[in-house]
């Protein structure tokens, strides 16, 4: 049981609507992540455009950023 309460539904935020939407159509379902950052919708948004703009640098090879994602997962006991 998680000790914060994750939230699913956008709530009538315009921001969670958005960014649910995004990341379902993505991914298929809501990362445990976004769950709880979505307690406080400018901080999840601004999270998710960090890391839409490491994507985007090309500072790491695309199959070595895939490796790290993969060996983060591993560490944290989350399936990949």
């Amino acid at each position: 049981m998680s000790r914060v309460r994750e939230i699913e539904h956008d709530e009538g935020n315009p921001i969670l609507k958005e960014l649910f939407a995004k990341e379902r159509e993505t991914f298929g379902s809501l990362f445990n992540t976004t769950k709880v950052f979505a307690h406080c919708p400018p901080i999840l948004k601004a999270a998710k455009q960090l890391s839409a703009a490491l994507e985007a640098s090309g500072l790491l090879d695309p199959q070595l950023r895939a490796l790290v994602y993969l060996r983060v997962a591993l560490i944290n006991g989350c399936p990949f």
